[in-house]
């Protein structure tokens, strides 16, 4: 029942900074979910980039992102953000923003709900 729409990729040099967005509705935390960014470029596999679990508000990131990448909700648990800062031209993928019912880690299996995807791509 949980929708997504992310937001706010776009272009951008390297050592420059994007927020994503990730509209959330049908979620009314009346269970703990898991709220995670991924992202995939082409022709590589899908990978996990940060999540967030409320059931412990407990976050954690891929080694490639950590001390980059941000995430974290609004107060009304809304949207779902991803600040990206410092950006490098292996960032550049198609991201998305995905929920799933329970505690996952950042392996896409397992995640019910995901979003269209906005695209990120940083140039050199």
């Amino acid at each position: 029942q949980v929708q997504l729409k992310e937001s706010g990729g776009g272009s951008v040099q390297a050592g420059g900074s994007l927020r994503l967005s990730c509209a959330v509705s049908g979620y009314t935390d009346t269970r703990p979910y898991s709220f995670a960014w991924f992202r995939q470029a082409p022709g590589k596999e899908r990978e996990g980039v940060a999540r967030f679990y409320s059931g412990t508000d407990t976050i954690f990131y891929n080694d490639a992102v950590k001390g980059r990448f941000t995430i974290f909700q609004d107060n009304a648990k809304n949207t779902l953000y991803l600040q990206m800062n410092s950006l490098k031209p292996e960032d550049t993928a198609m991201y998305y923003c995905a929920a799933a019912d329970g505690v996952f880690g950042l392996r896409p299996r397992g995640y019910k709900n995901w979003g269209q995807g906005t695209q990120v791509t940083v140039s050199s």
